[in-house]
């Protein structure tokens, strides 16, 4: 169950970047409810895995989710590069958080 909340977790972290993103700087008003809410919300996600994960590694699988989500959505929705160096660190990152997963505890 905590690595379900994980990943939820995370995926409220892209929630909130890709609306901080649409906030442009605060200037409006829904997505920066959206971003505050999504960070309320991944934050206290990740604090609830915590208490059966190891923080290394929650932490660690937390923020490859929100960074991996961040820059596929990046690519697909603001039309950000997708050059073959990003790809190929975005696979790093695929890897990271599967390899975490798999030597974590429960």
């Amino acid at each position: 169950m905590a690595w379900i909340l994980l990943v939820i977790a995370g995926l409220f972290e892209v929630v909130w970047a890709l609306a901080l993103k649409a906030s442009h700087n605060f200037t409006q008003l829904v997505p920066s409810i959206i971003m505050l809410v999504g960070m309320v919300i991944s934050v206290w996600l990740l604090s609830v895995a915590l208490k059966t994960l190891p923080v290394g590694t929650g932490y660690a699988v937390w923020t490859g989710i929100g960074a991996l989500g961040t820059v596929i959505l990046g690519i697909v929705l603001f039309g950000e590069s997708a050059s073959l160096p990003k790809l190929f660190f975005a696979a790093l990152l695929i890897i990271g958080i599967l390899g975490l997963k798999f030597v974590a505890p429960e």
